[in-house]
């Protein structure tokens, strides 16, 4: 089944979610907050997903207070397949269909040495970041019966190491092929996958990963901002580009990744 052409449609089409239903993982808090703000604003309704389900409730009535979406929370575990299974169907079920799905869920631990680095936290990491994007874009294919849109969120470490945190890059490495490969096993299907890959952003996580630097007296955002674009990225930056992701302005786009690096990879 070819990709609609979509020459003919206004702009504002193009941009519209209107009608479409949409699942983010980790949409509690951060990154994956600000992701359902912008879909849910573009028309979509959309089911939050998070670990803790309280934020992810907090998130939702707010969402849904600001756009007049239907906008749904509820706990999810993405290492826990039943859970993904479940936010999937909720948005069939409570939503009536789905066509939007962000994996927006991932932890970033540091690893220290690669020599010290133990099986069990391997194991975690790889879990969450890899098996878990992987088995959320499967179970939001299996719905897609009308085709969609999966985004995967990776990092800039996808595609540039660092030291210190061998096992993210490992994992952000994965996501990046894990986009390609799901991109053309779905195409057939009308299912479109790409992937975003921001450099660091300010979100809580991060603030609490750049704590200590702070009480060692670094300019943490000055730092960080030294980029050709001159600041620190925000939520917004990311949650922008996953937006047109999902839109059909990006219809003849899969498999690719998209850099959010404020130039940092240039």
């Amino acid at each position: 089944m070819a990709i609609p052409d979509y020459s003919d449609r206004s702009l504002a089409d193009l941009v519209s979610l209107a009608g479409r239903r949409a699942v983010v993982t980790g949409g509690g808090k951060g990154l994956g907050a600000r992701i359902v703000y912008r879909l849910a604003e573009a028309g979509a309704d959309v089911v939050v997903g998070d670990l803790d389900a309280a934020a992810a409730n907090v998130v939702a009535a707010e969402v849904a207070g600001a756009t007049g979406r239907r906008v749904r929370g509820m706990g999810l575990d993405v290492a826990d397949t039943a859970t993904l299974a479940a936010a999937a169907q909720a948005a069939v079920t409570e939503l009536g269909g789905l066509e939007i799905w962000v994996n927006n869920a991932a932890i970033f631990p540091a690893t220290g040495p690669a020599v010290d680095a133990a099986d069990d936290f391997l194991d975690r990491l790889l879990h969450v970041n890899v098996r878990g994007t992987y088995a959320g874009a499967r179970e939001a294919a299996r719905r897609m019966t009308n085709g969609g849109v999966i985004v995967n969120l990776a990092s800039t470490t996808g595609f540039k190491a660092a030291v210190g945190i061998s096992a993210y890059v490992t994992s952000k490495h994965a996501v990046v092929g894990v986009t390609k490969a799901l991109a053309l096993e779905f195409a057939p299907a009308n299912i479109r996958v790409l992937a975003v890959a921001p450099t660091i952003i300010d979100t809580p996580g991060v603030r609490d990963q750049m704590a200590p630097l702070r009480e060692a007296g670094v300019d943490v955002e000055a730092r960080v901002g030294a980029n050709p674009l001159g600041r620190m990225g925000v939520p917004d930056d990311v949650a922008r580009v996953v937006l047109f992701c999902c839109t059909d302005l990006a219809a003849f786009m899969t498999g690719s990744t998209l850099l959010v690096d404020a130039g940092t990879l240039a």
